[in-house]
């Protein structure tokens, strides 16, 4: 039992003040859990951007290597000679969806995405390197599509590794882009820049 010892009424103010004693405790408490929230919340957006890495966690393609960067994904076109054809990556992204327990299971909501680009050696087929990525959203395909075309820039430009691209990447791409794309916006395309 909590005892209260008031210590006299002629003072100034409210004489029953001291049962509230409590109150500046809850509204911190309040708030920190409120603080809490707002971050799971938060957390909660980047989840559903980023792939689960249980099921995704990204495969590179062994056939790119630092070694052999500029004939490979550095030659202008490379994507296309080994992007894999619409009808797998639309059948994959069926089935992803309901492997994501996604609530929307729309397709024509996502883009069927490889978690590690094709234009810094990611696996076109492997479907450790493929996830169906909500084209809406905080974090969306565009923000995603607009990494992908700095990182290849740096890649390309001997300005960060291959391996340290890919596995940065991987592992959050969300962060990559906060690490990379506000510091390299010259390398997007018009229209694509923060000022255009």
């Amino acid at each position: 039992m909590l005892v209260v010892k008031q210590t006299g009424l002629n003072q100034k103010g409210c004489p029953r003040a001291a049962f509230f004693w409590w109150l500046p405790a809850a509204l911190l408490v309040a708030g920190g859990v409120w603080a809490q929230d707002l971050r799971n919340a938060q957390t909660g957006l980047n989840k559903l951007a980023l792939p689960n890495p249980a099921l995704t966690p990204g495969a590179i393609d062994p056939s790119v290597t630092p070694q052999n960067l500029q004939s490979t994904v550095c030659v202008k076109g490379y994507t296309a000679t080994v992007r894999p054809d619409k009808r797998e990556t639309n059948r994959l992204k069926r089935e992803q969806l309901r492997q994501y327990r996604y609530a929307d299971r729309n397709p024509q909501n996502y883009e069927e995405d490889h978690l590690i680009p094709l234009n810094i050696g990611g696996d076109p087929h492997n479907p450790k390197n493929l996830w169906p990525q909500p084209r809406s959203g905080a974090w969306g395909a565009d923000q995603k599509n607009d990494l992908e075309f700095v990182v290849y820039k740096m890649v390309c430009k001997g300005e960060i590794g291959l391996a340290e691209a890919q596995q940065r990447v991987a592992r959050n791409w969300i962060e990559a882009y906060q690490a990379w794309v506000p510091s390299h916006q010259h390398y997007l395309p018009k229209g694509r820049r923060e000022n255009d």
